[in-house]
């Protein structure tokens, strides 16, 4: 709690020298209350147009100065970018976080052994490219996890990082985890980053350098012996854990980091289940909006009803609020989080506020339908390679909606049990009914019909991240949608791959 108090009190005297939060009324030295009865909930799409003047180079908009480097999102929401200013504030918190993380991890295991080997981060491309609207100004934009290698300790890229300053710049995906894997081969690799499952595709492509030099092996501590640690993050690793505790090596550690576009919000530091714990001295202010009370289409006025790190409670769900020194204030970046202890503070991530499933009133988030489609293929022993969920509307009579789910599911092929569409919408809605009392009360009303699963052929869920350039890096499939835009995108994807 005082770490939050120190954080509130070094930002707000820094946003009241900005043109936009000393005209919505933050000023220095101001108390909690008065920000958070003066200052209003944002989205992006509300600092976005001054997001737009500080890539011009107008300076002390948002953030006092001027800004030249921007983090583009991936857009996992609607699939469009969004840009984020990073600041030189933002990267120092961004580099302090990727160290406090490594400490805790460090701590966890009880060894710095980790510090002996380098460390492969397989990540977007370090490459910035000249944002071209900003026409009197050299503003730069590229992923976060480039920018931040960009930007990490000299010591650190000198004896640590990998794949080198020449890979890292490759744009290309395909064309980067070739040279990753042919690079680190034969290096004394001791930790390994990234999103789950682009590391099972580093992984995979590992082994075939391993094969092709006569050397096959059966996972990756085969091939480096002394490594300990996967440090992961951006999905929720539960669909892939099993496939790349194969991959990896059965001594491997995972550490789970939680950094979203616009910040480091937690990292692990005990057991998985004891959940994350928040990175409250890391200079972010953090508040959070019940979700009984979240309303997008009313976040403006919603500010009082979010509340500090102080007031929070175990087992609530909260949409998060940030406020950090990118000049971002109140800003609620579209993530929904768990507190699993409030001292520490630990917590779980959940989902994102639209990536819910609600047509029908059912309020499914991406949790409860991860942690259902994990629970029907580890009791049948399948593998999850990619999977989306949209609504199908079948009736509309009265004003009211009637309909199904319908889940686009890609496994693993090579299986004991042969799996068919019907045999897991059965075991998918025994297992969505004990998860959701508000599932279970449309389904027994007839409001929402039996799910239908489409079993998918190898290649619909790639051809798909393909085309909308979202194939490697930092990029994440959407897990469900309240509308049927990537669904119905899927079904032409579906079509090319058995043209």
């Amino acid at each position: 709690m005082a770490a939050q108090e120190s954080a509130f009190g070094r930002l707000t005297p820094r946003l009241a020298r900005a043109e936009v939060w000393k005209g919505a009324g933050i000023e220095s030295g101001m108390d909690y209350e008065s920000f958070r009865s003066k200052i209003n909930l944002r989205s992006h799409s509300a600092v976005a147009p001054h997001i737009e003047r500080m890539k011009q180079g107008e300076p002390d908009v948002l953030w006092p100065g001027k800004c030249q480097i921007y983090c583009v999102s991936a857009g996992t929401t609607n699939g469009t970018p969004k840009y984020l200013p990073v600041t030189e504030a933002m990267l120092d918190h961004f580099k302090r976080c990727g160290l406090e993380s490594a400490l805790w991890y460090m701590a966890r295991v009880g060894s710095t052994r980790v510090l002996r080997g380098r460390h492969l981060f397989t990540g977007g491309s370090t490459a910035l490219s000249l944002i071209p609207d900003s026409e009197h100004f050299e503003a730069y934009s590229g992923e976060l996890s480039g920018i931040s290698a960009l930007n990490m300790p000299r010591w650190m890229e000198k004896h640590l990082y990998e794949p080198g300053a020449e890979i890292a710049q490759t744009t290309d995906w395909t064309e980067k985890v070739a040279a990753m894997a042919e690079r680190t081969a034969t290096l004394d690799i001791t930790l390994l980053a990234g999103i789950p499952n682009w590391a099972l595709v580093i992984a995979e492509a590992l082994r075939d350098v391993a094969s092709r030099a006569g050397e096959p092996v059966e996972n990756l501590q085969a091939l480096w012996p002394n490594l300990e640690c996967f440090t992961h993050g951006g999905v929720p690793i539960a669909p892939f854990q099993e496939e790349l505790r194969s991959l990896l090596g059965p001594a491997v550690n995972f550490h789970e980091v939680y950094r979203a576009a616009e910040c480091f919000v937690a990292s692990q530091d005990a057991e998985p289940s004891d959940g994350l714990r928040l990175m409250a001295d890391s200079g972010v202010f953090f508040e959070f909006l019940p979700m009984s009370r979240f309303d997008e289409r009313r976040l403006a006025e919603l500010g009082a009803q979010a509340v500090p790190l102080s007031d929070v409670k175990v087992g609530v769900d909260y949409a998060l609020v940030i406020t950090t020194p990118s000049g971002l204030a109140r800003y609620a970046n579209g993530d929904v989080v768990r507190f699993v202890s409030t001292e520490p503070a630990r917590l779980t991530y959940v989902g994102r506020t639209r990536l819910r499933l609600n047509a029908f009133r059912e309020n499914v988030s991406e949790e409860e339908i991860t942690a259902a489609l994990l629970a029907v293929c580890s009791r049948n022993r399948w593998t999850i390679v990619n999977f989306h969920v949209a609504p199908i509307i079948t009736d509309r009579a009265m004003g009211s909606l009637r309909g199904r789910h319908e889940w686009w599911v890609e496994l693993k092929p090579g299986t004991d049990i042969t799996p068919t569409g019907p045999i897991i919408a059965a075991e998918l809605d025994a297992e969505l009914l004990q998860l959701n009392a508000e599932y279970d009360a449309r389904r027994h009303s007839g409001i929402l019909e039996a799910p239908f699963v489409r079993l998918v052929m190898p290649g619909v869920f790639e051809h798909w991240m393909r085309y909308h350039g979202r194939w490697g890096g930092q990029n994440k499939m959407p897990r469900c949608q309240d509308d049927r835009i990537i669904a119905d995108e899927l079904g032409t994807a579906l079509q090319f791959a058995k043209d």
